[in-house]
Order: C-alpha cells, then structure tokens, then sequence
C-alpha cells in the first residue's frame, strides 16, 4: 500500500536509500534495535544488518563528528539526533567541519551526510523536546536546512538529502508524524531541493511558511477564502539555499507579503524572507510585511504550548489585516 504517515514515509525513504546505495549508513540513539524513539527507522535493523544501522551512545558530538569522518571517506551517513533541543551540541562539528569540509580541500572532499531530527512542538512533550532551531543552520555556509511539511514531501526531500553531495540538516515536524496520511508510492524518486511549493494559488495575500506551520497556514487561507480574500500559500521547504525568486514572483502578483512559523520572531528565518522581499520587491508590495511567529521565549510546557504556537486564527487575522491596506 502505497499511503503513509510522514514518520512511515520517512522510514520507506531511508530503506529505499539503504538498499539502493551500500555508502548509506543509519544510525543514533536507539535507532537499531528499538526502531528511534518515534519508530522512523523502525525494522531497518532487521532488514539491512547491525553494521549499516546501529545504536550510537548518548554523544551527540560523537555522532555529528562520526558523520563528517563517514562522509569525508566516500560513505553517505544518515544520522539522527533524537531530538532537536539536543541538536546544539552538534554545531561545532557541522560549522567547523561539516560545512567547511569542500572549501577547505579545494573541493577534493565532500561531506554528503544527513543529520535528520525530530523538530517543533504541539506533541505536549517536555522542555528541550520542541525546539525548532532553523535559523542557527541556516547561517552556516555550506550546509542545506531542508523541512517537509507531508509524506510525499518528507520521502521525496529526504531521498534528495541523502543523495546530494553536500550537507543536509533535515528536520521533521514531530506534531506532523501520524497526523495525517497520503498516497506516497516507493518508487525512489526525489523532490528538488532549495525550490519552494505553491501548495494554494491566490492572488490577494503571500502567505510564505514552511514545517508543520504549514497545516495551520493553510486552514487560515481556507478560513479567510470563504470573506473573499484568496491568499496563495508557499511551503519554503529548503530554507538555505533560499528560493527567493518563488516569493518575489508571488509577491509580484500580490503586492503582500505574510510569513508564518513556530521559531522565535527575532532572528528567525522569517525575517530574512521578509528582508529579501523587502530588498527586491519594495515596489510590489501594497501593505507593510507580516510575521506570525512565536514568541522570543522557550517553548513553554504543554499546557501553554497553543498559546506560543502561531494557529490558524493568529494567521488568518494577519491575513486580513494585510489584505485591508491598501
């Protein structure tokens, strides 16, 4: 069967991967035997053998580290931190190393490796457990930051991630993992990296968003359709390299521009969409640039998550006031 949840069409991604190319290697905290915490590499153990995905100590350095010298040495290592708050402990190997790796040989190496973890809240999990950390990655030169937003996008990015010469940081909604199902057949092809997708044509609001910030984005358009305002939703999907062309041609069209997403507002990569539109299409726009962001605090614990998450009703009232200037 065909159809899939993004946790299953992520698993049929790395097992298509594995099976495809002996290079490709899987492993972190619990990975093996137990399947990952959340079941994504559950059975590929069984299938591919303890020697091509196995269990790591709990060393998230180790394990970024591992990932360098895997990929420095011809292999395409998939590795997972289990989840995003304990992602931080790996900057120093991807910024120092990973990203650098191809500069700093004059290109006669690569680092073709795949750090994938868990990311976001709204899954009343504890703190360090829904952080969405983007923006740290995306400033590294040298390193791709890739978030689907469904199974078929989960399994076609992810197939590009690990086939591409270069390194991926991958983040996966977790609130997204079994929500929702749709037709993802295995058939190994690959999504584009670094382009967005028009998910809703519209021709009166931009609505740029990306991770599982997109369902929320999307019931918004919806709600804000049925008052007369047709807003055209984009899933940024690759947020480094940037698709800018893709909002600008949008926005063209438009003549406004709102962003939504679950990191912090300052420094999120939110504001570098709204600086890039802002630098190359001022004389498009018809309102001042929006954000609906959460808030510059930590996530809080489940029972305020809502409050800090951005939700349909927080968007589709950036929605209308945006589209009532002008």
């Amino acid at each position: 069967m065909a159809e899939a949840t993004l946790v299953q069409a992520v698993n049929r991604a790395l097992a298509r991967a594995l099976a495809e190319d002996e290079r490709v290697l899987v492993y972190g905290e619990d990975v093996g035997a137990n399947g990952g915490v959340f079941r994504a590499t559950e059975g590929l153990q069984t299938r591919f053998g303890a020697k091509r995905v196995f269990d790591t100590p709990l060393a998230e350095v180790l394990i970024a580290g591992l990932a360098v010298g895997l990929a420095a040495e011809g292999m395409r290592p998939v590795a997972e931190i289990q989840f995003s708050g304990f992602i931080y402990a790996t900057l120093d190997q991807i910024a120092n190393h990973a990203g650098r790796l191809r500069n700093r040989t004059r290109g006669r190496l690569s680092c073709p490796l795949v750090l994938r973890a868990p990311w976001g809240g709204g899954v009343h999990a504890p703190e360090h457990h829904s952080e969405c950390p983007e923006a740290l990655f995306v400033h590294l030169p040298g390193i791709r930051v890739v978030i689907p937003s469904s199974p078929r996008r989960a399994y076609g990015l992810l197939l590009a991630a690990i086939r591409d010469p270069d390194p991926v940081v991958f983040f996966e909604p977790t609130r997204l993992y079994r929500s929702t199902r749709e037709d993802v057949p295995d058939d190994g092809q690959a999504l584009p990296l670094d382009r967005c997708f028009t998910l809703r044509a519209g021709s009166d609001v931009t609505l740029a968003t990306w991770g599982a910030s997109v369902v929320e984005a999307t019931a918004a358009a919806q709600t804000v359709a049925a008052e007369g305002i047709e807003v055209e939703v984009i899933d940024i999907a690759t947020l480094a390299p940037f698709d800018a062309a893709t909002i600008l041609d949008s926005v063209a069209k438009t003549g406004r521009l709102v962003i939504a997403h679950e990191a912090p507002m300052t420094g999120g990569f939110g504001a570098e969409v709204a600086a890039r539109v802002a630098a190359a299409g001022l004389f498009s726009l018809k309102a001042p640039i929006a954000r609906v962001t959460g808030y510059d605090t930590v996530v809080p614990y489940p029972k305020l998550e809502w409050q800090y998450l951005p939700t349909a009703e927080r968007i589709a009232a950036a929605l209308r006031a945006t589209a009532a200037v002008g």
